[in-house]
């Protein structure tokens, strides 16, 4: 049988009115809650979205010739004071108003000209003119924002503000942090701008789906929820800290924060901090955050299948293909209807968010080895994984 988990909401910025209507429960976590920590953090659903980005951190993110180049480690890595120097000044406050009500997140400067990533569930609201969004620094100056990019399947989105000279934060690698090194969430939770708090990875490549679910005005990723391969964390993350960098003790941005796991109650509906967290890896982020911003929308890796969770008589869980995609990756390498995928690079596969995450961290044209379960004999192929809109048949 599959286990039961805690219901994981997207953290979501912290409303202001109404209050948000109780997230749903989801597949695939043990049986707490996932919420939105921006207001409160986004979904994660579906094959992994975004490019992935090499680890090697002498060199200058892509994002554009604004990007912080990465800086040297801090010389204590209990410092945190350090790092809060450090990082802070690029971090903001997100305020979205609407007809409706408003909501406030988190997110920080990825470039000098005024470009801010976050996630989308921070900022969904105002996509497509729908509301306002008010960018506060740390300095406490404010500026108008308008979101250039939306992707509701990555939880991303960037916000562009017209200030220039402004500090970048500097982006790490997620590829090389291990379990039990030491994090720091920034943002502002609860509206308590420019709070941090410390802690430690406490596991990787975690199958995370968020309850978010909705349409993007920007033409890409329509109606997909989120689920990635998330960097999980017990440092505090609470409603409002969604959108905000989680850095490293070299004070690199690692992931941004965008889940927590909750008991349930308080905070209308949902609860707060319970030292389990997830971020999206900054590797998968980097990629999504250069497209939104040179195209306004991201497109993403796939598999090219339908997939369901299936369990054995005795009890193990497993990952069933109903049906492949014709022209699609798995088809052209001969993966079958009916074929149960056990491991992808020799990582096991007990359910579909775990393959929908695994394929998703990579970026089309990579090649995985899948290794499939047929009339009872296991076999390895190699995949060349390709983007969504490649696939034409």
């Amino acid at each position: 049988m599959h286990p039961t988990y805690p219901t994981i909401y997207d953290v979501e910025p912290e409303p202001t009115t109404p209050p948000p209507a109780t997230p749903q429960k989801r597949r695939g976590l043990p049986a707490v809650a996932l919420v939105l920590s921006g207001a409160l953090v986004g979904g994660v659903a579906g094959g992994v979205a975004g490019a992935h980005w090499g680890s090697d951190n002498s060199t200058v993110s892509s994002l554009g010739s604004g990007a912080a180049p990465v800086a040297a480690p801090v010389t204590d890595p209990k410092s945190y004071t350090a790092i809060a120097a450090k990082v802070l000044p690029s971090v903001v406050s997100i305020e979205v108003n609407t007809n409706g009500g408003g909501d406030t997140g988190s997110g920080f400067v990825i470039r000098r000209d005024g470009y801010v990533l976050t996630n989308n569930h921070v900022v969904a609201s105002a996509v497509g003119g729908g509301g306002s969004i008010t960018v506060t620094f740390n300095d406490g100056s404010t500026g108008r924002g308008r979101v250039v990019g939306a992707d509701p399947t990555s939880d991303l989105a960037v916000v562009k503000v017209n200030r220039t000279n402004l500090k970048p934060a500097a982006l790490g690698s997620s590829s090389s942090l291990q379990v039990g090194d030491a994090v720091v969430a920034i943002g502002s939770p609860l509206g308590l701008s420019g709070t941090v708090t410390s802690g430690i990875v406490s596991a990787l490549n975690r199958p995370v789906r968020t309850t978010q679910e909705q349409t993007n005005p920007f033409g890409s990723g329509s109606g997909d929820a989120t689920v990635i391969n998330a960097i999980q964390t017990d440092a505090a993350i609470n409603p409002g800290n969604s959108g905000g960098p989680l850095v490293d003790a070299a004070g690199q941005v690692v992931g941004i924060t965008s889940a927590i796991a909750s008991l349930g109650g308080g905070l209308g509906g949902q609860s707060g901090n319970i030292g389990v967290g997830f971020a999206i890896p900054i590797d998968q982020a980097r990629g999504i955050a250069d497209q939104l911003i040179a195209n306004g929308h991201a497109t993403h890796t796939v598999l090219g299948v339908s997939i369901t969770d299936v369990t054995t008589a005795a009890g193990t869980d497993q990952v069933m293909i109903r049906s492949v995609q014709s022209g699609g990756p798995a088809g052209k390498a001969g993966l079958r209807a009916g074929d149960v995928v056990v491991a992808v690079n020799g990582s096991d596969i007990t359910s579909s968010d775990a393959l929908i995450a695994t394929i998703r961290s990579h970026k089309a044209g990579d090649k995985v080895s899948v290794t499939v379960l047929r009339g009872g004999k296991r076999q390895t192929v190699s995949v060349t994984l390709a983007d969504a809109t490649s696939i034409t048949g």
